[in-house]
């Protein structure tokens, strides 16, 4: 799946607001090496490069345009790699630090996906994780509606573009039957204050929205569009209009937290 660095980077700010809240749940002391899992242009965990200087970052990502952007951003201590989330499972290199921010959505099966992710993990490693509450977010509602609808389920091919993430009561599990302390579980709403429907629109447009219109044909794009805004703006009624994003928040770590 292509990505548009401009578009996704549109709300940049508030798509960055998550991963702060998520690393301020990381300890670094004592940390060697950090990979950051869909890294995307690589802005963010470039602060954190700057930040801790002493600490080895690398950022992944499966997406060419993405990391075109990410030259900008490389540092002594931060290199980025090419490369699927899903082929660095495989690695023998441990970390200290695995986060990932807004991708792991992506990613089917994860009931089978964290624990491998926890595998990677050195004797006192931490695993910080944001991801979309998609199932419950009101944008991806509509839209995955729309999709089951005529003609676009035809057009579509009844594409179920269902979100893999799972409860937080399994995250829980999951970490706890892999020996994680001090667990930390949220969902944290980022509200949305927008102007028109359209800022709606493009802030979804640059994520949720295209798998569906890479699986369209070209020349019916634009009645997708318009019928999914049509929905947006019977939804929210009149602007502005708040949208309540919601995000799930999930750390852990391989040993148990200091006791002062």
């Amino acid at each position: 799946m292509h990505w548009d660095p401009e578009l996704y980077d549109t709300y940049k700010e508030l798509r960055s607001k998550p991963f702060f809240d998520l690393t301020n749940l990381i300890k670094f002391e004592h940390v060697k090496n950090v990979i950051d899992l869909g890294c995307g242009t690589g802005q963010q965990i470039s602060i954190l490069a700057q930040q801790y200087e002493q600490i080895r970052f690398l950022g992944i990502d499966s997406s060419e345009e993405m990391l075109a952007k990410s030259k900008s951003f490389l540092r002594e201590n931060l290199v980025f790699r090419l490369c699927p989330i899903e082929r660095m499972l495989d690695d023998q290199e441990k970390w200290d630090v695995i986060v990932s921010n807004a991708a792991l959505q992506w990613l089917e099966n994860h009931d089978q996906l964290f624990p491998r992710l926890l595998n990677l993990l050195s004797e006192n490693g931490q695993i910080a994780v944001q991801m979309p509450v998609q199932q419950e977010n009101i944008l991806n509602q509509i839209l995955a509606d729309l999709a089951d609808e005529a003609p676009y389920c035809f057009q579509l091919r009844h594409m179920q573009q269902r979100s893999p993430v799972l409860s937080m009561d399994d995250y829980a599990k999951i970490l706890f039957h892999h020996g994680m302390q001090n667990i930390h579980l949220s969902i944290k709403v980022y509200p949305m204050i927008a102007n028109k429907t359209e800022d709606l629109f493009q802030f979804i447009a640059g994520t949720a929205l295209r798998p569906y219109l890479n699986k369209l044909r070209e020349e019916d794009r634009p009645n997708f569009i318009k019928a999914y805004k049509l929905k947006i703006n019977k939804h929210f009624g009149c602007y502005p209009a708040i949208y309540a994003f919601k995000r799930m928040l999930l750390y852990g770590c391989k040993t148990k937290p200091d006791v002062h």
